[in-house]
């Protein structure tokens, strides 16, 4: 073979890998936004369509629940047709969930959510799993990349949905099916990927070093499962009502908006910095413990704290979920041996921790009816704080589902 053709060889295989970065990086757009728009929108939803704070909350549930219910599945999917089509094929069905939801009438609206969930669930499973077989060395580094573009989008996706339901004038429906455009881009950027995925599956359909291990029976794997469960209730619930929070506190619907997105904004750094950090680091236990602290601190600051100085609840709260996010997706890779062992805890882990987070969003919609009062909900909030220490340092030992079963 002629240096020439080295040379050719070579330039095909970098192309070929930033086309994977750029298509990884536009499928993680996808996998907030259509989630974190609804939050500020939730009381014109409810009002629109006449429904209490507990049927709305369940726009957000739903998702969840299809997460929970669906992951599971997704590794077994992408063993037999491969992660590339399966990421595929889900974005479109994405791009049908988005563009039903965004119909009047409430039982379309609760169908594309559920479908919309259930193609998010894909991506959310298998993308720690790719980057696990694709950049084993880089691991960090990718998982920031991915992390910043989901976040980034989804900060985005908060920000804007009022202006656009209100300002442009295209109602709720308009602010939520927005979110198909991206979709549809995205399919666009991963058709490089199904051509690959065929080569791929042509030159190396055996995987090696490719250990069975039973997650189920791992106490490692549940302690990875309920903090990244536990960190996602968080989430969720702040998503779905800090901004009916912020609105009983006096702030405009506006305002508790871009509250909303600075919250998101506030994490976005720290979903790239701490992954590689954490990827250097033998024992993330220290990471865990500021973790806890600051999620703890922004809880008992909506709680307690001045309302003068709400901006700085918002911003620790926001780089919490920064540090508690970034902690759970590399904890499906450093506790795993190979890319499926990671694509199988990411199932188990989204499984049960989802099942755990999607009762967050109805049950504070629920205490909020019941009590006309958000501080035992936010209550809540600070007990999953201290679990979250508890379960994370746990999961924050360096170990391997394979050696802590030994």
């Amino acid at each position: 073979m002629s240096g020439q053709d080295i040379h050719s060889k070579a330039i095909v295989r970098k192309q070929a890998v930033w086309l994977l970065i750029v298509g990884i990086v536009f499928i993680a757009a996808n996998l907030r936004a259509p989630l974190t728009s609804v939050g500020p929108l939730v009381s014109f939803i409810r009002d629109n369509l006449h429904i209490s704070n507990t049927m709305a909350g369940m726009i957000t549930t739903l998702p969840l629940l299809a997460f929970a219910l669906f992951s599971p599945l997704v590794p077994k999917l992408a063993r037999k047709f491969g992660m590339e089509t399966v990421i595929f094929i889900s974005i479109i069905f994405l791009l049908i969930g988005i563009t039903l939801r965004s119909l009047s009438g409430i039982i379309v609206l609760y169908i594309g959510t559920a479908i919309l969930g259930l193609a998010i669930a894909v991506s959310n499973v298998l993308l720690p799993s790719l980057i696990k077989r694709e950049f084993p060395e880089r691991i960090g580094l990718m998982t920031g990349v991915y992390s910043i573009s989901m976040n980034l989008m989804g900060a985005i996706a908060s920000g804007i949905s009022v202006p656009i339901a209100i300002g442009a004038g295209y109602g709720w429906q308009g602010a939520l099916g927005i979110w198909g455009v991206l979709s549809f881009i995205s399919i666009l950027f991963w058709l490089p990927q199904m051509k690959r995925n065929k080569e791929k599956a042509s030159v190396s359909p055996h995987q090696t070093d490719d250990r069975h291990v039973n997650l189920w029976r791992s106490s490692l794997a549940w302690q990875v499962t309920l903090f990244m469960g536990l960190q996602s209730m968080v989430f969720y619930v702040l998503i779905a009502w800090l901004p009916a929070i912020l609105v009983e506190q006096g702030i405009s619907s506006d305002q508790s908006g871009w509250l909303l997105s600075i919250m998101q904004l506030a994490l976005l750094p720290f979903t790239f910095i701490v992954p590689i950090v954490a990827g250097r680091m033998s024992s993330q236990r220290p990471l865990v413990i500021v973790t806890a602290a600051l999620l703890l601190t922004g809880t008992l600051g909506l709680l307690y704290g001045n309302t003068n100085v709400i901006l700085l609840w918002i911003i620790v709260l926001g780089i919490g979920g920064g540090f508690a996010f970034s902690l759970s997706m590399m904890f499906f890779g450093l506790r795993t041996a190979n890319a499926r062992q990671a694509a199988d805890l990411s199932g188990m882990a989204q499984s049960i921790g989802y099942l755990l987070a999607a009762s967050g969003p109805t049950l504070f919609g629920y205490l909020h009816d019941v009590t006309n009062s958000w501080t035992i909900p936010l209550w809540i909030l600070v007990v999953a704080s201290v679990l979250i220490l508890v379960f994370g340092l746990g999961a924050g030992r360096e170990r391997t589902v394979c050696s802590a079963n030994q």
